[in-house]
């Protein structure tokens, strides 16, 4: 199980410190490998690079939105199996349907319960989990 853990990577785009070191935490300890880009305009290009099995993915972010992030790696068919989790602060209804309408696998407000993120990615990663990896 550790290593079917390690084999997925997860790309953290997340411009806050305090949350990136969050994520870092909790995706440590869970055993994936993971790195993080703090802007927008990093992030398409590294996702295009590495193809990520998931992209933890904050909506508010310099330069270029999550949204158009999420939309773009949609629209590129080398992309298809990397599963989008969608994070943000303003986790209203209304916002989690245009996520989703824009092609995310899941969608988490901020502040987040560490369980609740944990049990996220499993769902998205780990066959077996709830997730369809």
């Amino acid at each position: 199980m550790e290593e079917a853990k390690r084999r997925h990577r997860v790309l953290i785009v997340e411009d806050e410190d305090n949350i990136a070191l969050a994520l870092d935490y909790v995706l440590t300890r869970e055993g994936y490998e993971h790195e993080r880009v703090a802007n927008g305009a990093e992030a398409l290009p590294k996702i295009r690079d590495t193809a990520p099995n998931l992209v933890l993915l904050d909506v508010m972010l310099p330069e270029v939105s999550g949204y158009e992030i999420c939309q773009n790696v949609r629209m590129d068919p080398r992309l298809k199996d990397v599963k989008i989790l969608m994070m943000t602060a303003r986790g209203s209804a209304m916002e989690r349907r245009k996520g989703m309408a824009l092609g995310a696998d899941g969608f988490i407000a901020k502040p987040f319960e560490l369980k609740e993120l944990r049990e996220e990615v499993r769902r998205l990663l780990e066959p077996g989990a709830g997730g369809d990896a």
